[in-house]
């Protein structure tokens, strides 16, 4: 599958982490996904019934971000991929989490775990 709409840096404030600080403060984490599909049908049809609505899309990752907290940037991603893969028409979502103010003693740009995943 060659065809791919990306969703990126897409920011929202989660309470991930395994600190305690992290769960009760909150931080901003950005969101970009890849998903691999077949537009021919929509180019076609000029519809977007035949795509990803990728505005409907932002609104439903932004609410697994902000909603459950969970310790890791992993299983976010994991559960941002199933979101993506609801839409009957993605075949393969590329999910990355940043999470840029992670808590590292050390200067640094970002932290960022990256999943693909398919229909299985």
């Amino acid at each position: 599958m060659t065809d791919r709409i990306e969703l990126s840096g897409l920011r929202v404030r989660g309470h991930h982490g395994v600190f305690d600080f992290e769960r009760r403060d909150g931080q901003d984490f950005v969101v970009d996904v890849a998903l691999e599909l077949d537009v021919s049908v929509a180019a076609a049809s000029d519809e977007l019934a035949d795509t990803v609505d990728y505005g409907a899309l932002a609104q439903s990752l932004a609410r697994v971000v902000e909603g459950e907290p969970v310790n890791l940037l992993e299983t976010l991603a994991e559960r941002l991929a199933a979101v993506c893969l609801g839409d009957e028409c993605v075949a393969v979502a590329t999910v990355t989490v940043h999470k840029p103010q992670a808590p590292i003693p050390l200067a640094f740009a970002d932290v960022a775990v990256t999943i693909r995943r398919g229909r299985r």
